[in-house]
């Protein structure tokens, strides 16, 4: 068992532990009492784990109810999260009860955000099933959805009760979402551990996948404790999300997952970057030659001006300008700031650079 510890507004733990999902119910008694626990869960995740955790949580003296919604980016919408508010008033969830997301990213997103919303605010608890929700999204108190003009638009800062890490779900994902939380761990070598980037080079089958998990976490928490509401540091956990982000809106979420968006955005923005003499020649492709060791794309057939069309309305940007992350070598980033305008030039780089 691994924990840390996060000193943010709310502080909280994070555990990670093999097989704790069949115990979350007594970590929860630890850290809160609520009477009611509404899981909220997607149609995969419910099929694999939501008989483990609610046995767990009523073993453990609370009243549950479930939501399930279909699995998938594209019910990360307002719908959803309406049909979630809905199941909390039915079934009488107050200020004192709580939420459990149960699942991945997209499932902790938007239960985080029902749980910041609803009736102005009550506890939830992550559960994360996915690598990119272990390594990045159920950390840090970001909550959200989708609307059509972009990604994660609408969403507050809304930190959990605690966040409770079973490696163990790992081994029912699919090759691709195993690769595609990959993308989050490579971010985190790129921009703040270089010593993390070069073990990544042994390929997944030599790494000690709880070791990694809290190597990412760990980096996340001591982000998260110095900016909180993304005003500074923060900011550098974006790499390669702004590029990532628009060919997620192109391809209207279906065809590339996010972590393939982006490993895509991490390359082209490191390619530019290295255009323009931020940062050192070859270092794109030693991102390049990381990603595609786990099966991730690097390269996008879509046109520089629609990236950038579609980059424009990303929650990065700011009035004119928009924050981009550059990596003055692997391991050391630092956020800089353009004007929109400037922006589809900036990533517009020939194929033999």
């Amino acid at each position: 068992m691994k924990k840390l510890k996060v000193n943010t507004g709310r502080k909280y733990e994070i555990i990670i532990d093999r097989g704790i999902i069949n115990h979350c119910g007594e970590y929860i008694k630890k850290v809160s009492s609520p009477t009611r626990i509404a899981v909220v869960t997607d149609s995969n995740v419910h099929a694999l784990y939501s008989q483990s955790v609610i046995t767990s949580l009523k073993q453990s003296g609370f009243i549950v109810s479930e939501f399930v919604f279909k699995a998938g980016e594209t019910s990360k919408n307002f719908r959803t999260i309406e049909a979630i508010y809905s199941h909390l008033a039915d079934n009488n969830i107050t200020r004192k009860d709580m939420i459990l997301a149960l699942g991945g990213g997209v499932t902790g997103d938007m239960a985080g955000f029902a749980a910041a919303t609803y009736l102005r605010g009550i506890e939830f608890v992550q559960v994360p099933t996915s690598l990119l929700a272990q390594v990045d999204s159920s950390v840090g108190g970001k909550t959200g959805y989708d609307i059509p003009q972009g990604k994660n638009l609408v969403g507050a800062f809304w930190q959990p009760s605690v966040v409770l890490i079973d490696p163990d779900t790992l081994s029912t994902l699919p090759e691709r979402y195993l690769n595609d939380g990959m993308a989050e761990v490579i971010k985190y070598g790129c921009i703040k551990s270089a010593g993390l980037f070069r073990l990544l080079k042994k390929g997944r089958d030599e790494l000690d996948i709880e070791n990694i998990i809290h190597r990412c976490v760990s980096i996340k928490r001591d982000v998260v404790q110095k900016d909180e509401k993304e005003s500074g540091e923060r900011k550098l956990l974006n790499f390669g999300h702004t590029i990532g982000h628009a060919l997620e809106k192109i391809y209207e979420y279906k065809k590339l997952s996010h972590g393939e968006a982006v490993a895509i955005g991490m390359v082209m923005m490191t390619k530019a970057s290295e255009k323009d003499g931020y940062s050192p020649k070859g270092t794109a492709n030693k991102i390049a030659e990381l990603c595609e060791m786990y099966n991730l794309p690097t390269h996008d057939d879509s046109e520089v001006r629609d990236i950038a069309f579609a980059a424009q309305s990303d929650k990065k940007s700011s009035g004119h300008n928009i924050d981009v992350v550059i990596l003055k070598s692997i391991g050391d980033a630092t956020v800089s700031t353009m004007d929109l305008r400037d922006f589809q030039q900036y990533i517009d780089v020939p194929e033999e650079v």
